[in-house]
């Protein structure tokens, strides 16, 4: 049976003009039985569309803050170094991923990411635009959880993990501020900070601020996360008419 194919958001390093990955974003998709392939870095409207046919699945990484005027503000000066090219090219995919009905999971600026292009805000500083006692920029290890969140009730996340509350770790200095129309809540930190969401209308748009990369090794919780995706795309793939045909024709 072949692997199913998750398609990885590069990250970019712009002062050394190369794009590149945490080896755990790829390590944990493995170990869930997935093949995980970093994309290219591009905004070609004709090949983001094969890439999004043609993959089975999507992860949306962390990295560089969102653009403000993606949420309809201005850059108070409280935004962290931007870019342009992975902001493009993430909106130019996620409508396709979204339309096509592909699973998704976002990662720290995935889940930011997500909440954006569905509608909704983001603080553009949180220590400054929401004072908190709770941690949500750790020193390292970052596998380490340094914060509690409680989980939703009849969420996709509190179905995986089978229980009321999880440690995380934590490493963001952005957050949702307005939750997007067509997300709701999977968890919530102290304070009140949206820590999870998913696209109920879909069959998997997840997202966690936190990092189960920087966990995975450590932390079943993590495990069980990138286990769930994967194990939606396998799912998936099983039900369709040309996995069943395969299946009889073997």
């Amino acid at each position: 049976m072949k692997k199913p194919t998750i398609g990885i958001i590069p990250l970019v390093d712009i002062g050394r003009e190369s794009y590149w990955m945490l080896p755990g974003y790829m390590e944990g998709i493995i170990e869930a039985g997935g093949l995980p392939v970093m994309l290219p870095l591009t905004s070609d409207q004709e090949l983001l569309k094969q890439l999004a046919e043609e993959y089975d699945a999507f992860l949306f990484t962390g990295g560089h803050d969102l653009e403000p005027v993606l949420y309809g503000e201005e850059n108070g000066g409280l935004c962290g170094e931007l870019c342009p090219q992975r902001d493009k090219m993430e909106g130019i995919l996620f409508p396709l991923i979204y339309e096509l009905d592909k699973p998704a999971l976002g990662i720290c600026r995935g889940l930011q990411f997500f909440n954006v292009a569905l509608g909704g805000t983001l603080y553009q500083d949180i220590p400054q635009q929401f004072p908190t006692t709770v941690n949500h920029h750790q020193d390292p290890p970052y596998d380490q959880p340094i914060h509690e969140v409680a989980l939703t009730g009849g969420t996709p996340l509190q179905t995986i993990l089978g229980c009321g509350s999880i440690g995380v770790n934590s490493c963001h200095h952005q957050g949702i501020k307005d939750l997007a129309p067509g997300l709701k809540a999977m968890a919530h930190a102290a304070d009140g900070l949206v820590e999870a969401v998913y696209a109920p209308d879909k069959k998997c748009i997840w997202a966690v601020q936190w990092h189960p990369e920087f966990s995975h090794q450590v932390d079943q919780n993590s495990r069980r996360l990138f286990k769930a995706f994967v194990d939606v795309v396998v799912d998936g793939a099983a039900h369709s008419p040309v996995r069943n045909r395969s299946l009889m024709s073997g």
